[in-house]
């Protein structure tokens, strides 16, 4: 228990503290700019990413992944504020972080390794071109001279590592291009021009709501959808950062880490959160293992916030852009588009529409949950397919005699009934479900079917082979053994 501790938190100090200080710099524009997303004051944002991002170090699952306040969770915030005010987001944050911890609780957090790796790519694909389209607001219209910024911050951040990767180039990009707009008095935008940030320690605070049934019914769909959205970026991301990393997370933990930050954030001001891809990118590329670069993300923004925001508010908007710019590139899987011939064709529509989804709505849940259906579509029309049904030579006169083997269920029912010939007059008719796995009662419906037309033929039917949960499954729903088979089961 110890030694892991030990791992998780002090295996690389001093690469986790300059990388948490990356992110800490980082989150500043970005909290306020889901603040004015979600229609609240940027204080709310800042103070949920040190919230959040200070909880779930100690409790998430997946170290040195960063949460905090996000865009996805932000877009669904807005009517709520708008049509009922801030203390409504307080009481729905709330009950997302309950919701999050009952989930959980009920260990179902691990379900995320059904998500296909086509959905993967996708996610990943889709939220790369997402990070890159943020910034264009930062670029469009702004002028050559924020565009000398950014190739030059690209620059460093690419050039650097090339000479020490003692330091992030990250972290060396921004203080350079700061240094530069300062010392030069360069007339470009700023974090200043992003909105004010605080300058006192967030307070505890319960929502003042009425405790009502009404309340309840109009936080809860707002709450259940802030819970989904956010388990399932934060699940997915920490996907990503397991295979980055090559190390595993406990997703059941991550699960109710998520929920006690998102009970915690609201006390004091802040809003539901959930895991961030850009940020979680630039802690692991710039060297971050543990939990400590978690914590220090927070509590440097903490500090940025209340001691240093005058010189905070002077960093060039040109210098974040450039380092969400190599965020984007590198989180983009440039791969999977270079495999799109090569990769089975189901694979790549299943990647492709998740992403196109993802883009065109804006909307994570939207293209993850389309990507996992169609992946259930072409998994079922695959191994409905997989059911085969051989019939043995016999020298018997009279006597028919099936072999079946593969997975018997509603996608494959159809092509069950079909593989049977049903002709002549055969005496008796054996089918044998040695090598076959009965799964449901489309199934057992389907073998129903089969036996009774061979009985109104006046045959004798015998199946056998059939493993005990296929016999406990018969026995309940089927009607062929209880109307005159001769058996069922192992003979």
């Amino acid at each position: 228990m110890l030694a892991s501790a030990r791992q998780q938190w002090l295996a690389s100090p001093r690469r986790d503290l300059l990388a948490g200080t990356v992110v800490a710099l980082a989150l500043i524009p970005e909290a306020i700019a889901f603040s004015l997303i979600a229609g609240v004051d940027p204080a709310v944002g800042l103070y949920a990413s040190v919230v959040i991002a200070v909880t779930i170090a100690f409790v998430g699952g997946r170290p040195a992944m960063i949460s905090a306040a996000t865009g996805a969770m932000a877009l669904l915030m807005g009517g709520l504020v708008r049509d009922y005010g801030l203390e409504y987001l307080f009481a729905a944050s709330l009950l997302c972080g309950v919701i999050q911890i009952g989930v959980g609780l009920l260990r179902l957090g691990r379900y995320i390794k059904f998500v296909s790796r086509s959905v993967m790519t996708g996610f990943v694909n889709s939220l790369a071109i997402l990070i890159f389209l943020a910034q264009m607001p930062e670029l469009i219209g702004q002028g050559w001279m924020t565009y000398g910024l950014v190739a030059a911050a690209l620059v460093i951040i690419y050039g650097v590592p090339r000479i020490t990767k003692a330091v992030p180039s990250p972290l060396v990009a921004i203080v350079v291009i700061s240094a530069v707009v300062i010392l030069m008095k360069l007339d470009v935008r700023t974090v200043g021009d992003m909105g004010q940030m605080p300058s006192t320690l967030p307070m505890f605070h319960l929502p003042a709501v009425p405790l009502t049934w009404e309340t309840l019914a109009i936080i809860a769909p707002v709450s259940l959808t802030l819970a989904f959205v956010g388990l399932l970026e934060s699940l997915l991301t920490a996907n990503l950062i397991d295979d980055v990393t090559d190390t595993a997370s406990d997703k059941d933990r991550e699960t109710r880490g998520q929920g006690i930050a998102n009970i915690l954030s609201p006390l004091f001001g802040g809003m539901a959160g959930c895991a961030m891809i850009g940020q979680s990118m630039i802690n692991v590329s710039s060297g971050a293992r543990g939990r400590l670069s978690t914590l220090w993300a927070g509590l440097f923004l903490l500090i940025l916030m209340l001691t240093l925001r005058d010189w905070v508010a002077q960093i060039p908007m040109a210098a974040l852009v450039a380092v969400m710019i190599m965020v984007s590139v590198g989180t983009f899987d440039w791969g999977s588009v270079l495999k799109l011939r090569s990769t089975p064709i189901q694979s790549s529509i299943v990647m492709v529409a998740t992403t196109v989804t993802v883009v065109a709505t804006h909307d994570l849940s939207k293209g993850v949950v389309l990507g996992v259906i169609l992946s259930a579509i072409f998994f079922m029309r695959k191994v409905g397919k997989t059911i085969v049904v051989t019939e043995v030579e016999t020298p018997e006169e009279g006597v028919l005699r099936y072999s079946v083997s593969g997975q018997l269920f509603f996608a494959s029912a159809d092509v069950f009934a079909a593989s049977f010939e049903h002709h002549g007059q055969p005496k008796r008719v054996e089918i044998d479900m040695t090598g076959a796995h009965l799964w449901d009662l489309t199934g057992v419906a389907a073998l129903d079917k089969v036996v009774f037309r061979y009985r109104k033929q006046g045959a004798e039917v015998v199946v056998t082979g059939m493993n005990e949960a296929g016999r406990t499954l018969v026995e309940r729903v089927g009607r062929h053994d209880k109307d005159g088979a001769e058996a069922v089961g192992a003979h």
